[in-house]
C-alpha cells in the first residue's frame, strides 16, 4: 500500500542527490581559474553576498567562469525550493499516509466486528437450519405416522361404509315389509270393520225381530189370560218390564 510513496520518495532523493553531484563536479572543473581570481572576488565582495567583479578588466573565460558559477547558485536555489516544495508535499503525503493509516485501523476494526456480525449470523443461520432439520424429521415421522392411521380409518371408513349401506338397505326392506304389514292390516281392519257393521245391522234386525216377537208373546199372553185375571194391570207391567 506504501510502495508508491516510497519509490517517489526514493526517485526525489536520488534526482537530488544527482543534482548535488553535477554541482560538484561543475564546481571542480574551474577550480583552478576560480583560485586564479579568488582575491578579486574577495576584495570586491557586497554585503549582500554576491560576487561583484569588474567585468571590464576580465577576460571571456573568466566571465564564462562567472555566469557558470551565477547558474549553479540560481540552479541550486531552485533545487533548493524544489526540495522544499518536495518537503512540503512529503509531509503532506505522510499527513495523508497517516490518516489513511488510521481509516485503515478503523477499516480493521469494522471489517473485525462486521466478520464477527457474520459469524455470529451464521451460528444463527446453521441453528436455526439445525431446527428446520429437526422439524423437517420430526414432520416426517408424523407424517408417516399419520399416513398409517389415515389408512387404517379409511380402511375402518369403508368398512362402516359397507355396514352401514347393509344396515339401509335391511332398514328399506324391513320399511317396505311394514308398510306392507300396515297396508295389509288396515285392508284387513276395513274387512273387520265392514263385517263389524254387518253383524251391528245383523244384531240391529235380530234385536227388533226379538222386540217385537216379544211383544207379540205378551199381547198373545194377556189375551190369553186376560179373561181368567180379575185385574190385568200387572201383568201389563211384567210385559212391560
Amino acid at each position: 500500500m506504501f510502495s508508491p510513496f516510497q519509490k517517489k520518495k526514493k526517485g526525489l532523493e536520488e534526482q537530488q542527490s544527482r543534482g548535488d553531484l553535477g554541482i560538484r563536479r561543475d564546481l571542480e572543473e574551474p577550480q583552478e581559474e576560480v583560485s586564479v581570481n579568488s582575491a578579486k572576488s574577495e576584495a570586491s565582495e557586497e554585503p549582500s553576498g554576491f560576487i561583484m567583479i569588474n567585468k571590464a578588466h576580465t577576460d571571456k573565460r573568466s566571465l564564462d567562469l562567472i555566469f557558470a558559477v551565477e547558474q549553479m547558485i540560481k540552479a541550486k536555489q531552485h533545487v533548493e525550493m524544489s526540495h522544499n516544495d518536495l518537503q512540503d508535499r512529503l509531509s503532506h503525503s505522510n499527513g495523508q499516509i497517516d490518516r489513511l493509516n488510521r481509516d485503515l485501523k478503523n477499516l480493521g476494526k469494522v471489517i473485525e466486528e462486521r466478520e464477527k456480525s457474520i459469524q455470529e449470523l451464521e451460528q444463527r443461520l446453521t441453528d436455526k437450519n439445525l431446527k428446520v432439520d429437526q422439524m423437517m424429521e420430526d414432520y416426517r415421522e408424523l407424517h408417516s405416522t399419520l399416513s398409517g392411521e389415515i389408512e387404517e380409518l379409511k380402511s375402518v371408513i369403508e368398512l362402516e361404509r359397507q355396514n352401514y349401506a347393509g344396515l339401509l338397505q335391511k332398514h328399506n326392506e324391513t320399511t317396505a315389509d311394514k308398510n306392507k304389514r300396515i297396508s295389509e292390516l288396515e285392508e284387513k281392519n276395513g274387512r273387520l270393520e265392514a263385517e263389524l257393521s254387518q253383524m251391528k245391522q245383523k244384531f240391529d234386525a235380530l234385536r227388533q225381530e226379538k222386540t217385537h216377537l216379544l211383544n207379540i208373546v205378551n199381547d198373545f199372553t194377556n189375551r190369553l189370560t186376560s179373561p181368567f185375571a180379575p185385574n190385568a194391570g200387572p201383568i201389563d207391567g211384567a210385559s212391560t218390564d
